[in-house]
């Protein structure tokens, strides 16, 4: 195992490299204010973050990663566009697996530029394939703004989209709402008493919802149980969205067929050729590149288009070496009213150097 003396000096040089792209350094602290960071990352990030409290400041947590700082930092007062660099520490809780490290070094390179957003997705991929270049690593890339389009364009009400929108990061939640949605799954017991219009006004109020709450809660599940039922042609359009795993053209070439008969995922489809052209220009050789269009869905909550990762050939138990993505709502949502496309990666130097120790 590399040392942290080692580790540091690794991390060091690698953002070194973005500092030679232009990006300018930044080190957020690690102390930060919990209560809207934690809404904006992922559950499995949420669930491991180490959260603390004191009576002047409130809640606050140990970063569990750096883009959601950076971003609020550049949201606040950044340059139009901006390119940012960091290598410091992440914490995160691993209760379930504790051989994973709780605590390491995370080297990130982020770009804030409304120019080009497919030009800034090869930036970042190409660089950090660079950095990793000679390492048993493989690269896949993936599209969540493909999964989004798909369910926007969708024949459903509003609620159930946004419910589909809302599980779209979990795999399993989302599969079963898609087939409730088309009827293949029976309604609840406890469910379809209250559809039957059975009346419990006399059970006690347990939770915090209140009275009106539930009354609304209610109406809803009327409200959905009374909608049609999703056509058996769109389940499979979904499933045919969610089921490409090709090399970067074949997915193209595929997306294209199935944006034939799903329209609402030509923009999105697009963007990937777009990309796909960036990366060339770049160097990257999208011949062999993966595309899954599932891929990302476990991962951080805030991407919303372009995702990838590089996994360690013959090392299945290690984590991503490196991951990033697209993440474009983030900056809405953090921006007080402004907006600016945006993508990131980060890198792991502690596993790039136990790969190296293993040639």
């Amino acid at each position: 195992m590399p040392t942290r003396s080692q580790t540091l000096a690794k991390a060091g040089m690698l953002r070194m490299t973005f500092e030679e792209q232009g990006a300018v350094v930044v080190e957020p602290p690690i102390l930060q204010p919990a209560e809207t960071l934690l809404d904006l990352y992922g559950e499995d990030i949420r669930a491991r973050a180490y959260v603390t409290s004191d009576a002047l400041r409130g809640e606050q947590m140990l970063r569990p990663d750096y883009t959601l700082p950076v971003v609020q930092m550049h949201m606040a007062h950044g340059a139009d566009p901006a390119r940012y660099t960091y290598a410091g520490e992440v914490f995160r809780r691993q209760e379930s697996d504790p051989a994973r490290a709780n605590e390491f070094i995370q080297v990130g390179y982020e770009v804030f530029d409304r120019t080009d957003p497919a030009a800034a997705d090869a930036e970042v991929f190409a660089l950090i394939a660079h950095a990793l270049r000679g390492l048993p690593v493989s690269a896949v890339t993936g599209d969540i703004g493909i999964l989004m389009a798909a369910v926007a364009g969708l024949d459903t009400t509003r609620r159930r989209k946004d419910a589909l929108m809302r599980h779209i990061w979990r795999p399993r939640r989302f599969r079963a709402l898609l087939d409730r949605f088309a009827g293949k799954t029976p309604v609840p017991p406890a469910r379809a008493a209250l559809l039957a219009g059975q009346a419990f006004s006399d059970a006690p109020l347990i939770g915090l919802r209140s009275g009106p709450e539930i009354e609304a809660r209610i109406t809803a599940l009327r409200e959905d149980a009374d909608a049609a039922p999703l056509s058996a042609g769109q389940v499979e359009l979904i499933q045919g969205v969610l089921d490409i795993r090709e090399t970067m053209p074949h997915a193209i070439s595929q997306l294209r067929d199935l944006a034939v008969d799903l329209p609402a995922i030509s923009v999105a489809v697009e963007r990937v050729a777009a990309r796909a052209t960036a990366l060339e220009a770049r160097g990257v050789e999208t011949e062999t590149l993966m595309f899954e269009a599932s891929f990302g869905r476990v991962s951080m909550e805030y991407y919303d288009g372009f995702v990838f990762g590089f996994r360690a050939d013959r090392r299945p138990d290690l984590p991503a070496i490196a991951s990033g993505g697209r993440y474009d709502a983030l900056t809405r949502r953090l921006g007080q009213g402004g907006e600016i496309p945006a993508v990131g990666g980060v890198m792991r130097p502690g596993l790039m150097l136990e790969l190296e120790a293993g040639q």
